[in-house]
């Protein structure tokens, strides 16, 4: 093979999602990033492309997204917002995936996250600001999809910018063909019109001389008033091929003369393997190769079926780390003696009351439907990889370290995922490293290795076990003078989260850090799970020990928020709070901020047949800012709370013998269609900065549960899942 050109990268990578990127006759605009681009237009041999627009001789628009679709419909969203500038006929917008390519590193999630913080970046320094952006996230290899960054980064600040880029030049040349002004011209479903003269163009049709013009540094947007595609219930694009079984899923990928691979790792994390005999396993029909690696050992076969058959007959010799006593007691110890080492301060003048909890979470797998897998194939010291990864240009990173080899040499293929939740993101892509080595034992062979359920769910990146202690000091009205909270975990990272937007002049927010031996990552809605439950419980029982409606009570520490104050008010009416819920039943209420976005639900719970919580229905009521497609958002929440609220009832990853104890979704129990509560989803209309809808709507669900659990039993759960005494 030779080496890897960027022309012939990015031409494979787009003939996988099946089509062609460098089309013949083609036009590809590079708006947001041109000038660190030699040639828009092809170039020559090496040379970078920026592929988010091509519009074809034919006139269709093809939109390169630069970010993975993992079942949120981002692809959807992010070309509308680009259609919708361009002012695209929606019906000849074609979307493709980007491949794993620098020239598509991502890097408006950092002006996403200044605008989540209140940091407004002036209109002069925005290029300037995206650029920098851009050139550390390619030197950190950032194509990453995760953190509800897709739509409020790469839509807002690179789609729209891009598609008004490319309506100006459209508009220019139309200009020029017809020898009038571009303020004579109307732009409309991929058709330029002189109106005066009736005469038209299509953007197919321009698009050659477009693409010859300066490239406008700031092309002026739409107003919302002027959205006509934005804004309305759209269908997912990625529906379609999920329905017909056309989309490729990391685990779908077959090439020829393919081998299969199972693997097992050290049961106790931390452990290494000692050795083993691979006999039993060479003797089974249809095994070729037993693979060893530092902590784990792999079966190849001719089918999965008999990679795991192999894999049975082994008995590896695995060390235990050093933590084979650890349990969950202890690591609950652990973290309760690492709190008790910071004290407490004295009570706050005027306090005349203190109110104290503490409350836990444990370790949570992401146990996403497609469980790990990865395809390799390393020959003559290049390495093809197929995968599905919430970042391929970090995956390609690390499958190169894997191999040992330069990234340039690396042909990462990103394909659909069945599901993410943080698990596939950097510095968990450990099943990718596994298939690389071991398609290096076999190599040329190809490899397809598969996690079993049972590996996945006993080998995550878990949401880390979290004790928390919270302590209020009420006045003589029962107003917080002081809210202490103090929690394991990292204080830098979890500061936003753990912090209330409540009136509350005095806080104390503090965390310390246990050592831990289950290795964690990013879990959805990641630290704002934890401490949403943790803030939106503690104040409920302040309300409770000031004798007040928890509603009434939420409100008025919120006359600062009124965009807070308005989601409450909103949830709370939708319920219906304030008028008798169904007999057998109480509601409960919880609102949280997470990813810029603001969400309160209600939550209305009883009891089954057999006296456990029941969740009836769940009224939930949003600010994120501009809603792009409201299906998609819809979804979104109702994805969010059905998440968290099979967290909040059933999930738990507990370790005995330092190993994790559960092994597969009897054990890690879902919420299904039988128990699925009634949601009800409403979005107000705001013009606050645009915020996520990947993760906000989880934090709220696990509070609102528990405090309606109180509301109906008496009983104030603090420890997820929840289980009544």
């Amino acid at each position: 093979m030779g080496k890897w050109t960027r022309r012939a990268f990015i031409g494979a990578g787009t003939v996988v999602g099946g089509g062609l990127v460098l089309g013949v006759g083609g036009i590809v605009f590079a708006p947001n990033r041109l000038r660190s681009l030699p040639d828009r237009t092809g170039g020559g041999e090496g040379e970078r492309l920026t592929t988010w627009i091509k519009i074809t001789p034919d006139n269709d628009v093809v939109v390169v997204i630069p970010h993975c679709e993992m079942g949120q419909g981002a692809v959807t969203g992010l070309a509308m917002m680009l259609a919708e500038e361009l002012e695209a006929d929606w019906s000849r917008v074609r979307i493709e995936e980007a491949p794993a390519d620098d020239v598509f590193a991502n890097g408006y999630l950092f002006r996403a996250f200044a605008e989540e913080f209140g940091l407004e970046v002036p209109r002069w320094l925005e290029r300037a600001l995206d650029f920098g952006a851009y050139k550390v996230a390619g030197i950190a290899d950032l194509q990453m999809t995760g953190g509800s960054t897709s739509t409020r980064a790469t839509g807002q600040f690179g789609m729209r910018v891009a598609g008004a880029t490319a309506k100006v030049m459209l508009l220019e040349a139309a200009a020029r063909r017809f020898d009038v002004t571009t303020e004579e011209l109307t732009a409309r479903d991929s058709r330029i019109t002189h109106g005066p003269s009736g005469r038209s163009a299509t953007y197919g049709e321009l698009a050659t001389e477009a693409a010859a013009l300066d490239v406008p540094r700031h092309p002026p947007l739409k107003s919302r008033a002027e959205y006509r595609l934005v804004g309305t219930p759209t269908q997912r694009r990625d529906i379609p091929d999920k329905v017909t079984g056309n989309a490729q899923f990391g685990i779908d990928v077959a090439l020829p003369d393919m081998w299969y691979a199972a693997i097992v790792a050290a049961p106790i994390p931390g452990g290494v393997l000692r050795g083993v005999d691979p006999a039993p396993a060479m003797a089974v029909a249809g095994v070729r190769e037993v693979v060893q690696l530092e902590n784990a050992v792999a079966v190849v076969a001719d089918g999965y079926w008999q990679a795991t058959q192999g894999l049975r007959a082994l008995t590896p010799d695995f060390s235990d780390g050093g933590v084979g006593a650890v349990d969950s007691e202890r690591i609950y110890a652990n973290h309760a003696a690492a709190l008790d080492a910071e004290g407490t301060d004295e009570t706050v003048p005027g306090a005349t009351r203190t109110v104290s909890a503490e409350y836990r979470v444990p370790y949570l797998a992401h146990a996403t439907m497609e469980p790990m897998c990865a395809t390799a194939r390393f020959e003559e010291g290049r390495l093809e990889v197929w995968a599905g990864t919430q970042d391929p240009l970090n995956a390609r990173r690390a499958a190169a370290a894997a191999a040992g080899i330069d990234a340039d040499d690396v042909l990462m293929h990103n394909l659909h995922l069945g599901g993410g939740f943080g698990r596939r993101l950097p510095g968990t892509f450990d099943y990718v490293e596994q298939a690389v080595k071991i398609a290096q034992a076999v190599s040329p062979r190809a490899v397809k290795l598969i996690w079993s359920r049972e590996e996945d769910m006993q080998h995550g990146y878990y949401r880390p076990t979290v004790l928390s202690r919270m302590r209020g000091e009420l006045d003589a009205n029962g107003r917080p003078l002081r809210w202490s909270h103090l929690f394991t975990g990292s204080r830098l990272m979890d500061s936003s989260a753990a912090t209330p937007a409540y009136a509350i002049e005095n806080l104390d927010i503090r965390a310390v850090d246990p050592p831990r031996h289950l290795r964690t990552g990013s879990w959805r809605s990641v630290a704002s799970s934890q401490h949403g439950f943790f803030m939106e419980s503690f104040v409920d029982e302040l309300a409770s020990a000031a004798g007040e409606d928890p509603f009434e009570y939420r409100r008025s520490l919120l006359n600062d928020e009124p965009r807070h104050r308005a989601v409450l008010e909103r949830a709370a009416e939708m319920a219906g709070w304030g008028s008798a819920p169904p007999e057998g039943r109480a509601r409960g209420i919880a609102i949280v901020q997470s990813f810029g976005t603001v969400v309160a639900e209600v939550g209305e719970v009883g009891l089954d047949a057999n006296g456990a919580i029941r969740v009836y229905r769940v009224d939930a009521a949003v600010d994120c800012g501009l809603v792009v497609n409201p299906d998609q958002a819809v979804a979104q929440i109702e994805g969010g709370i059905i998440f968290g609220l099979s967290a909040a009832l059933f999930h738990e990853i507990t370790v005995r013998g330092g190993a994790v104890e559960q092994r597969s979704f009897p054990d890690y129990e879902m919420i299904r269609l039988a128990n699925a509560p009634q949601v009800n989803v409403a979005f107000l209309d705001s013009d606050a900065p645009m915020g996520g809808l990947g993760e906000p709507g989880v934090p709220p669900i696990a509070p609102a549960v528990a405090n309606a659990v109180f509301a109906l039993t008496g009983q104030r759960l603090r420890t997820l899942p929840l289980r009544l005494s």
